[in-house]
């Protein structure tokens, strides 16, 4: 199975530089609709056999674009959505303070095993996500899937899917709109394409 994964395009508080995690339902800016019909663009001749999105708002209208092209329905599974965050949803990433920000890189280092106060942790994270994914590479075996979620959701599924540990993610980075492709063979899994957005140079509708 080939399975496409995709973050969803800049939301007004990326722009604005604010944590958004699963607890906000932010919509995309112009930027993020955008990038959003060209990733839909560049997926336009792909044979896709699904298209499966986190329920968040930025997350459904990136999936509903790719899914025009196909004819296909948007598949939405909560278990996609973004790491819970807590405390810090919402707040400015300048507020935030040096020092908070050198924690957090640490919790990141160190495997994200401990919850963010009032949310959950990297390990909670991608075992809600894996037992959304894990169906998917025997239903569609041989096909093509199309996954659209969040920073986190993604980096938890690569890292899942190549058994790596996550006190790895921090050496990571997917943009908004980044496209990533897992290939699962019989022999093992590889990653073919991270945080793809070449695309972008390609014109819209």
């Amino acid at each position: 199975m080939k399975l496409i994964l995709v973050r969803h395009g800049e939301t007004y508080w990326n722009e604005e530089r604010r944590v958004q995690g699963g607890g906000s339902d932010i919509e995309l800016s112009e930027t993020g609709i955008k990038k959003a019909n060209a990733v839909a663009l560049f997926l336009r001749e792909e044979n896709i056999a699904a298209i499966i999105s986190s329920p968040l708002k930025r997350a459904v209208v990136t999936a509903e674009a790719i899914a025009k092209h196909h004819q296909l329905p948007v598949e939405i599974d909560d278990r996609l959505r973004e790491l819970g965050v807590g405390e810090m949803e919402g707040l400015a990433v300048s507020s935030l303070g040096g020092t908070f920000t050198q924690v957090l890189m640490q919790w990141w280092r160190e495997g994200g095993a401990e919850r963010l106060p009032g949310g959950e942790s990297l390990v909670e994270l991608q075992e809600r996500c894996w037992v959304a994914i894990e169906p998917l590479l025997v239903s569609y075996k041989d096909g093509k899937v199309v996954v659209v979620s969040h920073y986190f959701v993604t980096l938890a599924i690569i890292f899942k899917a190549l058994d790596l540990p996550l006190n790895y993610l921090a050496k990571f980075k997917i943009d908004p709109g980044g496209l990533s492709i897992l290939e699962f063979e019989d022999y093992g899994t590889r990653l073919v394409t991270f945080n793809d957005t070449s695309y972008l140079s390609l014109r819209t509708k």
